[in-house]
């Protein structure tokens, strides 16, 4: 409305005061606060668009059930999933104790094999590096 200026009439131009649509126009009042509509018949467009309301809103309502039926599945999927996860970490947990376990049981001996293993692929690699060096 800034560029439109008030000049003592509507501010809409021509059209009437509080005219929403075609059929319903203000009649003055006795009083200034209060504002009286007339609703034309001839436009009786209400019912229809009331009806097309209630149609939207039961398709909104069935939107939301489905959404809300979603959920619920969603939910209870991850909650069998958490279950599924705390029995797999309880599994793992076990292994890894009994692999502990038997590396205690059959000694320190991997180490040895370890740090030999390590020290063959070292002199691998030297010698590799010396002979092609050259």
């Amino acid at each position: 409305m800034s560029s439109n200026s008030y000049r003592g009439g509507s501010a809409y131009g021509d059209a009437a005061p509080f005219r929403s649509r075609e059929g319903l126009s203000t009649r003055p009042a006795a009083s200034s606060d209060e504002i009286q509509l007339r609703i034309d018949p001839v436009d009786m467009d209400l019912d229809h668009e009331i009806t097309g309301l209630r149609g939207q809103v039961k398709k909104l309502r069935n939107v939301a059930q489905e959404i809300g039926t979603e959920v619920k599945q969603q939910k209870d999927f991850l909650e069998e999933l958490q279950t599924l996860m705390t029995n797999a970490q309880a599994g793992v947990k076990n292994n890894i104790r009994r692999l502990n376990k038997s590396i205690v049981r059959s000694g320190s001996n991997h180490v040895v094999h370890v740090v030999c293993f390590a020290l063959i692929c070292f002199f691998v690699v030297y010698a590799w590096s010396k002979m092609f060096r050259k």
